[in-house]
């Protein structure tokens, strides 16, 4: 244990309470400066970097949290999104989720990014079963079912887009009309002919 580094660790901390985030950052950096081996340093930088809309920093510290801290599935996770959503460097992004989903197979939102970045890739049949593994660890997920009904779509499974359509009519019934309005299932649209707009 590195006290030093600690140190500015629970300072870096305090700061981000005290929502002084440039300070937090510094404070971030002299850890991992007295110790290159602080993984945990690392991953909250990185989020810090993210938050403060610097993904290509965050990136980078990411990076380092994953080499330090291999089985660290959070921060594989967060590797992913920031390629994914903020840097649009999509075939990068599928690895670090898959690495996070073997990691951590509960770890739903890591199975949602990796079926958004097949299904961005237009591998549909590797988004929909993504997208279904979702759907079986959070039913109730209205937008992962969404996202699996447009899955489907493309693979051009009618059927399937209209099992998941009576699903989501369950309880998610915005979702199913534009699901249906999406899809362009006409055929479907009895099924949300009562909701207003």
């Amino acid at each position: 244990m590195n006290i030093i580094a600690w140190r500015h660790f629970l300072r870096a901390r305090l700061f981000r309470l005290l929502r002084r985030p440039h300070d937090a950052i510094a404070e971030y950096r002299l850890a991992l400066a007295a110790d290159r081996g602080f993984a945990r340093a690392a991953h909250a930088l990185a989020y810090l970097l993210a938050d403060e809309n610097r993904p290509g920093e965050a990136i980078q510290a990411l990076r380092d949290a994953v080499r330090l801290e291999p089985a660290n599935a959070a921060a594989w996770f967060n590797l992913g999104f920031l390629l994914h959503e903020r840097e649009h460097q999509i075939d990068a992004a599928v690895p670090a989720f898959r690495e996070a989903v073997r990691l951590d197979p509960k770890l739903d939102r890591a199975w949602y990014g990796l079926g958004l970045a097949h299904a961005a890739l237009g591998d549909h049949a590797e988004a929909a079963k993504a997208f279904e593994r979702v759907a079986t660890l959070e039913p109730m997920n209205g937008h992962a079912w969404y996202q699996l009904g447009m899955s489907y779509h493309r693979l051009d499974n009618a059927d399937k887009v209209k099992g998941v359509v009576e699903h989501l009519n369950c309880f998610e019934r915005r979702l199913a009309r534009q699901l249906i309005h999406d899809t362009g299932r006409g055929d479907l649209a009895h099924l949300v002919a009562d909701l207003k707009a």
